[in-house]
């Protein structure tokens, strides 16, 4: 069979295993069901054509494997569905009936809507399982596995789909190794096919032309497979997949941010901290840097291993900080659960990321294979990596959450470091006014000192005054803060005018 021969003769490792898991699949399904009890919806689409010549590929391995066939090609018996639309392109018309013709497809086609449509087809014929091109990333995706029953309010039936985990660059590697026809448009920059309504060429594919008529470059080239469904012109929000300029909290220049307060939460997640196995090193580091930039840490928490926890916290903190930053969690463990949580805080869907399992393939090697690499699935639409020349692998921004994935303090300090350099003169860390800070100390006690701090408090609104003792029996420190340093010396010769001359001594 020309398309499994394909396959087995590529160099692409990773494609073979894609293909490997998919015919798996399929030839599991059709273990489960027979002939007449499958469908494949058809739609002409870059997908679809890849499960097209998938199931070929896996019913002709699946009739050797029961010694129906001498390896002479099978026709091909799966009934075909194809939903007919006015508003589809015609050239995504011509290309199905073309196909059809080609490879002998027993096609129903339906004109009405796909619910009422698939109700009068299930009626009608014993399908109990249908294969759908589906793969995470789309909008049908949510909630979906390999085998899936339909939602409810639905004709009942199992969803199968082969190449959930098939990402932008797997599919064209298929189609590009087995060199078979596709829809011509996606020669012509379109690189996600809805509606005439809906879809316009990638602008990201355009080529600079003298002529009055725009050109592009064909699908395949698209280098970031994440901008695939660029090209649907409804789709305007950041969730769409399109790259957003980096956020400034709605400020257009540095200068802009003299007077603004500047706030950041800190999560850590390890349920280690909790139990009092290690000790969290990277938390209070994370508040001294940004302190260190001018930023006031207003919450830092640690919270369990455990997605529900941790989506909770960062939607809670996202909508009142800044930035939030994000620690811990991050690898191929059961435990490592902040890319899902980050996803559901956003309430968007992982899906694999090509250019950073591009990274992750470099960094650990052939470590980096199999049916999913859950390390590459980062929430998608929102997810913008972070490169940098001293980092291994970039850094992850999901709007105004920043992942780190260190794992100790001389980590976090480079990774700190990086994102310094990377975001600090015009981005979304700006460096801002420093704060300003005395510390005095005192052998009053707390009863005598408590009543005119509280005043002082009052008298000096815009300054942080702490207190607290490193023991019961050492002295009381207290601490200025602010950005004004005449204000921050004001308080201080305000609160020592109150106590007799001596009380207290000034910590360099």
């Amino acid at each position: 069979m020309e398309i499994d021969k394909a396959i087995r003769e590529s160099d692409d490792k990773r494609l073979k295993t894609k293909y490997n898991n998919a015919i798996y699949v399929i030839k599991r399904a059709l273990a489960l069901y027979s002939i007449e009890e499958v469908a494949f919806s058809f739609n002409g689409g870059k997908d679809s054509t890849v499960l097209l010549h998938l199931l070929r590929a896996g019913y002709f391995l699946h009739r050797v494997e029961q010694s129906c066939s001498n390896g002479v090609q099978i026709d091909f018996p799966i009934r075909t569905i194809y939903f007919e639309s006015t508003s589809v392109f015609p050239e995504i018309n011509t290309f199905t009936y073309d196909t059809s013709k080609t490879y002998g497809l027993q096609m129903d086609i339906i004109r009405t809507d796909f619910k009422s449509g698939l109700e009068a087809l299930l009626k009608s014929k014993p399908i109990r399982a249908i294969f759908l091109g589906v793969r995470i990333g789309d909008p049908t995706a949510v909630g979906q596995e390999q085998f899936s029953p339909s939602s409810p309010g639905w004709p009942p039936f199992m969803r199968v789909n082969p190449i959930l985990d098939w990402s932008y660059r797997d599919v064209w590697a298929f189609l590009l190794t087995c060199t078979v026809q596709y829809c011509s448009l996606y020669d012509q920059g379109y690189t996600s096919i809805g509606s005439i309504y809906d879809t316009v060429p990638n602008a990201l594919l355009s080529i600079s032309s003298t002529s009055s008529k725009e050109k592009f470059k064909p699908a395949y080239l698209l280098p970031d497979g994440r901008l695939e469904r660029a090209g649907r012109v409804k789709k305007n929000s950041p969730l769409d997949g399109t790259r957003s300029p980096a956020v400034n909290n709605g400020l257009d220049s540095v200068n802009s941010h003299k007077n603004r307060m500047f706030t950041a939460s800190v999560i850590g997640v390890g349920d280690e901290i909790l139990f009092g196995t290690v000790e969290d090193q990277l938390g209070p580091l994370l508040c001294k840097k940004l302190h260190s930039i001018g930023w006031m840490t207003s919450r830092s928490t640690v919270v369990r291993n455990d997605i529900d926890s941790v989506a909770e916290e960062v939607d809670r903190c996202k909508s009142v900080s800044d930035l939030v930053f994000l620690y811990g969690g991050v690898g191929p463990l059961h435990s490592d659960v902040t890319s899902a949580s980050v996803a559901k805080a956003f309430g968007v869907r992982l899906a694999p990321d090509e250019e950073f399992e591009e990274f992750l393939r470099h960094l650990i090697g052939d470590h980096c294979t199999g049916d999913r690499n859950e390390m590459a699935q980062l929430p998608e639409g929102i997810t913008e990596l972070l490169h940098h020349e001293k980092l291994p692998v970039p850094l992850i921004k999901c709007c105004n959450v920043i992942v780190l994935s260190a794992t100790n303090a001389t980590e976090l300090e480079k990774q700190w470091d990086c994102l310094i350099e990377l975001t600090g003169s015009d981005g979304f860390l700006v460096t801002i006014e420093s704060y300003s800070s005395k510390r005095l100390t005192t052998n009053l006690t707390d009863v005598e000192t408590a009543q005119p701090l509280s005043k002082l408090c009052l008298e000096f609104p815009d300054l942080y005054i702490g207190c607290f003792r490193r023991s019961r029996q050492g002295p009381l420190v207290i601490s200025f803060e602010g950005k004004d340093p005449s204000r921050v010396q004001a308080g201080v010769e305000a609160l020592c005018k109150k106590f007799n001359a001596g009380a207290f001594s000034e910590v360099n």
